[in-house]
């Protein structure tokens, strides 16, 4: 379990195809004090194990399923990207409830300046967009964010405020990019028990009579 609030931007600094997938090694020497192989990280949100852990970062392998889900296989040598170790027991919430399970990719469709901050537009999956409301949470690339508006059906604003902007990769995007996406966890449990119940409940029955 994660909490969308970055730790530490790590570099890819290796990228080995294996049988199943790929093999990453990171550089990112702010996250491997108390990690130690087979720990969780959240990769741009990705929960990812440490299968290496080196004096200034880790390696993980990743799958083929979490290719095809997320933006890993889009990684390169220098590629850079954000890191969360997982929360301890009694850590101090500060962003919201974050699996490390990416429901989906979306596409950054407009970038803009509004004072100090910036205003990143970005389409929705349906698995996404069904659980996200104004002013709610959604991470992106691994980062807890507040849901500034919803322009339209499958599209989402998030404010970039400067310290977001200078302590993560958010302020790189520009239209185009592709973004991991997670919904809400809340919202994902209250749409499924909705879900359940809808289907569960009797028909309606007719008030009226026949003659």
């Amino acid at each position: 379990m994660f909490s969308g609030i970055v730790e530490s931007v790590g570099t890819v600094v290796a990228v080995v195809s294996t049988d199943v997938g790929r093999r990453l090694r990171f550089r990112a020497p702010d996250v491997v004090g108390d990690l130690a192989v087979g720990g969780s990280v959240a990769v741009d949100g990705a929960c990812l194990t440490a299968v290496e852990v080196h004096p200034d970062g880790f390696t993980a392998d990743v799958i083929g399923t979490t290719l095809s889900r997320t933006v890993a296989g889009t990684y390169a040598e220098g590629s850079r990207v954000n890191l969360e170790r997982a929360l301890k027991l009694g850590d101090r919430l500060d962003g919201h409830l974050v699996q490390g399970h990416v429901d989906g990719v979306g596409e950054v469709t407009g970038v803009r300046a509004e004072g100090d901050s910036r205003l990143v537009d970005f389409t929705l999956p349906p698995d996404v967009e069904s659980v996200t409301i104004l002013h709610g949470s959604v991470t992106v690339n691994g980062v807890s964010l507040t849901v500034n508006a919803l322009p339209g059906p499958g599209l989402c604003q998030v404010a970039l405020i400067p310290h977001t902007r200078a302590v993560t990769t958010l302020d790189a995007l520009r239209p185009g990019d592709r973004v991991n996406l997670e919904g809400d966890l809340i919202g994902k449990h209250v749409g499924r028990l909705h879900a359940a119940r809808t289907a569960s409940a009797p028909p309606p029955t007719s008030s009226g009579s026949s003659s």
